[in-house]
Protein backbone atom coordinates (compact mmCIF):
# COMPACT_ATOMS: atom_id res chain seq x y z
CA UNK A 1 0.00 0.00 0.00
CA UNK A 2 2.82 2.42 0.79
CA UNK A 3 4.26 1.76 -2.65
CA UNK A 4 0.93 2.68 -4.23
CA UNK A 5 0.83 5.93 -2.22
CA UNK A 6 4.38 6.80 -3.31
CA UNK A 7 3.49 6.11 -6.94
CA UNK A 8 0.56 8.54 -6.68
CA UNK A 9 2.81 11.16 -5.08
CA UNK A 10 5.28 10.77 -7.95
CA UNK A 11 2.54 11.95 -10.31
CA UNK A 12 2.41 15.28 -8.48
CA UNK A 13 4.73 18.25 -9.00
CA UNK A 14 6.93 17.22 -6.05
CA UNK A 15 10.66 17.47 -6.71
CA UNK A 16 11.24 14.27 -4.77
CA UNK A 17 9.17 11.60 -3.03
CA UNK A 18 10.56 9.90 0.07
CA UNK A 19 8.95 7.28 2.29
CA UNK A 20 9.69 7.86 5.98
CA UNK A 21 9.30 4.78 8.15
CA UNK A 22 10.64 2.92 11.16
CA UNK A 23 9.78 -0.42 9.54
CA UNK A 24 12.48 -2.51 7.82
CA UNK A 25 9.69 -4.38 6.01
CA UNK A 26 8.40 -1.17 4.44
CA UNK A 27 11.94 -0.17 3.53
CA UNK A 28 12.44 -3.54 1.80
CA UNK A 29 9.22 -3.09 -0.20
CA UNK A 30 10.33 0.39 -1.27
CA UNK A 31 13.77 -0.87 -2.25
CA UNK A 32 12.16 -3.57 -4.37
CA UNK A 33 10.17 -0.95 -6.27
CA UNK A 34 13.05 1.57 -6.42
CA UNK A 35 11.31 4.09 -4.20
CA UNK A 36 13.51 6.25 -1.97
CA UNK A 37 12.97 5.37 1.68
CA UNK A 38 14.63 6.61 4.86
CA UNK A 39 14.48 4.92 8.24
CA UNK A 40 13.63 6.95 11.32
CA UNK A 41 13.57 6.33 15.04
CA UNK A 42 10.67 4.21 16.26
CA UNK A 43 9.67 6.46 19.19
CA UNK A 44 8.08 9.40 17.37
CA UNK A 45 4.74 10.37 18.97
CA UNK A 46 3.35 11.88 15.74
CA UNK A 47 3.88 11.73 12.00
CA UNK A 48 5.00 15.35 12.07
CA UNK A 49 7.83 14.46 14.45
CA UNK A 50 8.90 11.68 12.08
CA UNK A 51 8.98 14.06 9.13
CA UNK A 52 10.96 16.56 11.20
CA UNK A 53 13.66 13.93 11.65
CA UNK A 54 13.79 13.35 7.89
CA UNK A 55 14.00 17.09 7.20
CA UNK A 56 16.96 17.23 9.58
CA UNK A 57 18.61 14.19 7.98
CA UNK A 58 18.32 15.84 4.57
CA UNK A 59 19.43 19.26 5.88
CA UNK A 60 16.56 20.91 4.03
CA UNK A 61 16.71 24.72 3.76
CA UNK A 62 14.35 26.60 6.08
CA UNK A 63 12.04 27.65 3.25
CA UNK A 64 11.68 24.17 1.72
CA UNK A 65 8.08 22.94 1.47
CA UNK A 66 7.41 19.40 2.69
CA UNK A 67 4.08 17.64 2.06
CA UNK A 68 3.03 14.84 4.39
CA UNK A 69 0.95 12.19 2.60
CA UNK A 70 -0.37 9.44 4.85
CA UNK A 71 0.68 5.90 3.97
CA UNK A 72 -2.92 4.65 3.96
CA UNK A 73 -4.11 6.83 1.04
CA UNK A 74 -3.37 4.74 -2.07
CA UNK A 75 -5.95 6.65 -4.15
CA UNK A 76 -4.91 10.18 -3.19
CA UNK A 77 -5.23 12.51 -6.20
CA UNK A 78 -1.83 13.95 -7.17
CA UNK A 79 -3.55 17.30 -7.76
CA UNK A 80 -4.50 17.44 -4.07
CA UNK A 81 -0.79 17.22 -3.20
CA UNK A 82 -0.12 20.11 -5.57
CA UNK A 83 -2.96 22.16 -4.08
CA UNK A 84 -1.82 21.85 -0.46
CA UNK A 85 1.75 22.79 -1.42
CA UNK A 86 0.53 25.74 -3.49
CA UNK A 87 -1.63 26.96 -0.61
CA UNK A 88 1.43 27.19 1.62
CA UNK A 89 3.58 28.75 -1.09
CA UNK A 90 0.94 31.44 -1.64
CA UNK A 91 0.74 32.35 2.07
CA UNK A 92 4.25 33.06 3.40
CA UNK A 93 2.92 34.09 6.82
CA UNK A 94 1.67 30.55 7.44
CA UNK A 95 3.82 27.67 8.69
CA UNK A 96 1.43 24.91 7.62
CA UNK A 97 -1.28 24.31 5.05
CA UNK A 98 -3.90 21.61 4.91
CA UNK A 99 -7.15 20.74 3.15
CA UNK A 100 -10.85 20.67 3.99
CA UNK A 101 -14.06 19.88 2.12
CA UNK A 102 -17.65 20.95 2.73
CA UNK A 103 -19.60 18.34 4.68
CA UNK A 104 -22.53 17.07 2.65
CA UNK A 105 -23.63 14.19 4.89
CA UNK A 106 -25.10 15.58 8.11
CA UNK A 107 -24.31 12.31 9.89
CA UNK A 108 -20.64 13.29 9.73
CA UNK A 109 -21.25 16.29 11.99
CA UNK A 110 -21.83 14.10 15.03
CA UNK A 111 -19.10 11.58 14.16
CA UNK A 112 -16.03 12.13 16.35
CA UNK A 113 -13.87 10.34 13.77
CA UNK A 114 -14.65 13.18 11.34
CA UNK A 115 -12.49 16.17 12.27
CA UNK A 116 -14.10 19.55 11.70
CA UNK A 117 -12.35 22.89 11.16
CA UNK A 118 -13.50 26.51 11.39
CA UNK A 119 -11.73 29.15 9.29
CA UNK A 120 -11.27 32.88 9.63
CA UNK A 121 -11.96 35.30 6.78
CA UNK A 122 -8.44 34.73 5.41
CA UNK A 123 -8.97 30.99 5.08
CA UNK A 124 -6.77 30.18 8.08
CA UNK A 125 -7.74 27.60 10.69
CA UNK A 126 -9.19 28.98 13.91
CA UNK A 127 -9.76 25.57 15.53
CA UNK A 128 -10.00 21.87 14.74
CA UNK A 129 -12.33 19.59 16.69
CA UNK A 130 -13.98 16.20 16.76
CA UNK A 131 -17.09 17.99 18.00
CA UNK A 132 -19.56 19.81 15.77
CA UNK A 133 -18.10 23.25 15.09
CA UNK A 134 -19.44 25.78 14.66
CA UNK A 135 -22.41 24.84 16.84
CA UNK A 136 -25.67 26.12 15.36
CA UNK A 137 -27.47 27.82 18.23
CA UNK A 138 -30.20 29.39 16.11
CA UNK A 139 -31.69 27.26 13.33
CA UNK A 140 -32.38 30.39 11.32
CA UNK A 141 -28.65 30.82 10.70
CA UNK A 142 -28.02 27.22 9.61
CA UNK A 143 -28.41 27.92 5.89
CA UNK A 144 -25.55 30.44 5.97
CA UNK A 145 -23.03 28.06 7.61
CA UNK A 146 -20.87 25.52 5.79
CA UNK A 147 -19.37 22.88 8.02
CA UNK A 148 -15.92 21.75 6.88
CA UNK A 149 -14.33 18.34 7.22
CA UNK A 150 -10.57 18.36 7.67
CA UNK A 151 -8.53 16.01 5.50
CA UNK A 152 -5.27 14.69 6.93
CA UNK A 153 -2.80 16.01 4.39
CA UNK A 154 -0.35 18.77 5.36
CA UNK A 155 2.37 20.90 3.87
CA UNK A 156 5.02 22.39 6.18
CA UNK A 157 7.91 24.79 5.95
CA UNK A 158 11.09 22.98 6.96
CA UNK A 159 11.97 25.51 9.67
CA UNK A 160 8.58 24.92 11.31
CA UNK A 161 9.22 21.17 11.40
CA UNK A 162 12.34 21.72 13.48
CA UNK A 163 10.46 24.05 15.83
CA UNK A 164 7.52 21.63 16.16
CA UNK A 165 9.69 18.79 17.37
CA UNK A 166 10.75 20.96 20.32
CA UNK A 167 7.22 22.01 21.38
CA UNK A 168 5.49 20.43 24.34
CA UNK A 169 2.11 18.78 23.69
CA UNK A 170 -0.71 21.30 24.14
CA UNK A 171 -3.78 20.79 26.37
CA UNK A 172 -6.31 20.97 23.49
CA UNK A 173 -4.12 18.62 21.44
CA UNK A 174 -4.21 16.07 24.25
CA UNK A 175 -7.95 16.51 24.77
CA UNK A 176 -8.87 16.09 21.09
CA UNK A 177 -5.95 13.83 20.04
CA UNK A 178 -5.23 16.21 17.15
CA UNK A 179 -1.57 17.10 16.67
CA UNK A 180 -2.26 20.20 14.56
CA UNK A 181 -3.68 21.89 17.66
CA UNK A 182 -0.13 22.05 19.05
CA UNK A 183 0.75 24.44 16.24
CA UNK A 184 -2.30 26.65 16.81
CA UNK A 185 -1.72 26.64 20.58
CA UNK A 186 1.77 28.02 20.00
CA UNK A 187 0.67 30.75 17.61
CA UNK A 188 1.53 29.16 14.26
CA UNK A 189 -0.86 29.89 11.38
CA UNK A 190 -2.44 27.17 9.25
CA UNK A 191 -3.77 27.97 5.78
CA UNK A 192 -6.65 25.74 4.68
CA UNK A 193 -7.41 24.98 1.04
CA UNK A 194 -11.08 24.10 0.56
CA UNK A 195 -11.18 21.43 -2.12
CA UNK A 196 -14.15 21.10 -4.48
CA UNK A 197 -14.66 17.44 -3.58
CA UNK A 198 -13.36 14.86 -1.17
CA UNK A 199 -10.67 12.44 -2.37
CA UNK A 200 -11.42 8.70 -2.43
CA UNK A 201 -11.49 7.17 1.03
CA UNK A 202 -8.28 5.76 2.49
CA UNK A 203 -7.72 2.40 4.14
CA UNK A 204 -8.76 2.18 7.78
CA UNK A 205 -10.19 -1.34 7.97
CA UNK A 206 -9.68 -4.77 6.32
CA UNK A 207 -12.89 -4.10 4.38
CA UNK A 208 -11.40 -0.89 3.02
CA UNK A 209 -8.35 -2.81 1.88
CA UNK A 210 -10.45 -5.34 0.01
CA UNK A 211 -12.41 -2.52 -1.64
CA UNK A 212 -9.18 -0.93 -2.88
CA UNK A 213 -7.81 -4.25 -4.10
CA UNK A 214 -11.02 -5.01 -5.98
CA UNK A 215 -10.80 -1.68 -7.75
CA UNK A 216 -7.27 -2.39 -8.95
CA UNK A 217 -8.17 -5.90 -10.10
CA UNK A 218 -11.35 -4.82 -11.90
Amino acid sequence: MVVRVAERAMQSAAQSVIVATDSPEIQAACDEHRIECLLTRDDHPTGTDRIAEIAQQLKLPDNALVVNVQGDEPLIPPELINQVAQALSDHPSCAISTVAVVIQDLAELANPNVVKVVLNRSGEAMYFSRATIPFIRDAATQASIEHLRHLGIYAYRADFLQAYSRLEPAPPEQAEALEQLRALWNGYRIQVHVASKAPPAGVDTPEDLERIRSGWNA
